[in-house]
């Protein structure tokens, strides 16, 4: 089946890369930020792709848009990213109409999460879509499709256990914390940047561990003050960023920049200190590792930390994917109908003009001829006959191209897409 395509010569294709084959050095190269979400939504509406998404989390980057051929969309993303074309061959992946719109149901349910069940997508979905509208460059296509997805993510969550217990980068994070430093309420926490795992893991820190002394430095003062207020957190300058880790026991850098914040040469210290690296692109240069003292532990490897909730959350997978089974089945029916509704319309308003050109011919030559009655028969008439055609087309959904075009060809119809 082909997907609603916006022109003849497009179709919907997803271009991307994800943890599955790309590591967090190279997901930091196609990470894009708001600047090049916005640049690539703009460049993409310049070249004329009507309907586009831009996806960049920690763990994938993805474009979902319509395009006569997929390297439109994967030089859209090369140009606005730090990836080249070579790589992205060597790790990225491509998807067509119905596969392209299977990815997303899989995407934004968490079934093709990093963690099993995490939700946190959906609000990406959500909001690429917006970001999409707010560039008018989405179409009923898109919205239709997003929202079918939604509806699914909302359904597995409320019908199944997939989600259930704290599983999330930043649980991990804590388990990890916990598991590994001692008297965790007496230490010292610095959290510099306010990325949003780095807040989810200080919430749950200051949840866990009782303690009240976790400092939080961020370029911008005033961002720092509102999170911090937020989370029972204290706020230092970043020009005392250097003293502050001198001073920590855990650092956890969730900065969101493009290149490395923090390095050896701001480490002055002789006490163990464990780096929490949750960014993506990293923001801590390997090179701390040189220092004997100090642990680094990055984002991709708490991932990996797995324990008897993610194992509890695999038993509700077959049910979770039912659910989305079912609502992708209803889209595509939807898909389906959609491309046979132009014709269906047009050969209603050609019996139509059939119809009232006879009625006009038959009240001349008929007496006492009923206006009302006829117009009640034929009209139920010409509706059997369309709900006929339609079921046809329905049914017929390996060649419904060869039956439009039959259907157009023997009423002479003019369609509009």
């Amino acid at each position: 089946m082909e997907a609603y395509n916006i022109s003849k010569h497009s179709s919907f294709y997803t271009i991307g890369i994800s943890y599955k084959k790309a590591d967090a050095a190279i997901r930091g190269k196609f990470s894009l930020d708001e600047a090049g979400k916005n640049a690539l939504l703009d460049q993409a509406k310049s070249a004329g792709i009507d309907g586009l998404l831009v996806i960049s989390t920690c763990n994938r980057t993805e474009l979902y848009g319509f395009a006569q051929h997929p390297f439109q969309l994967i030089q859209l993303l090369c140009k606005n990213s730090n990836g080249s074309v070579n790589e992205f061959q060597e790790i990225g992946y491509v998807y067509k109409n119905n596969d392209s719109i299977s990815h997303l149901f899989k995407v934004g349910t968490g079934l093709d999460s990093q963690i099993l069940g995490d939700f946190e997508i959906i609000s990406q979905v959500k909001q690429s879509f917006i970001n999409s509208k707010k560039k008018d460059i989405t179409n009923p296509f898109l919205e239709r499709l997003c929202n079918a997805v939604i509806q699914a993510s909302k359904r597995i969550k409320n019908e199944t256990e997939i989600s259930s217990g704290a599983t999330s980068v930043a649980f991990a994070s804590v388990q990890y914390i916990l598991s590994k430093i001692p008297n965790i309420s007496d230490k010292n926490i610095l959290l510099f940047g306010t990325g949003k795992i780095g807040r989810n893991t200080c919430e749950n820190l200051v949840k866990h561990t009782k303690n009240d002394h976790i400092v939080l430095i961020n370029r911008t003062k005033g961002k720092a003050e509102k999170i911090a207020g937020k989370f029972n957190l204290l706020v230092k300058e970043y020009s005392n960023l250097q003293e502050e880790i001198r001073k920590s026991d855990i650092l956890i850098v969730a900065t969101g920049a493009q290149k490395p914040t923090v390095s050896k040469e701001l480490i002055h210290t002789s006490k163990d200190l464990l780096i929490l690296d949750l960014s993506i692109p990293q923001n801590v240069d390997p090179n701390v590792q040189e220092l004997d003292n100090v642990t680094l532990v990055h984002l991709d490897q708490l991932s990996k930390i797995t324990d008897d909730t993610l194992k509890r959350r695999e038993k509700f997978l077959p049910k979770a994917e039912a659910i989305m089974n079912e609502v992708e089945t209803d889209f595509k029916h939807w898909l389906e109908t959609r491309k046979f509704a132009p014709t269906i319309k047009a050969l209603k308003k050609k019996l139509k003009t059939m119809k009232d050109a006879e009625i006009d011919f038959q009240r001349k030559k008929i007496d006492d001829f009923n206006d009302e009655q006829a117009e009640i028969i034929s009209n139920r008439i010409i509706q059997k006959i369309t709900t006929h055609f339609a079921n046809h087309l329905k049914d017929s959904s390996d060649n419904t191209g060869e039956s439009i075009e039959f259907i157009n060809k023997v009423f002479q119809l003019e369609t509009t897409k």
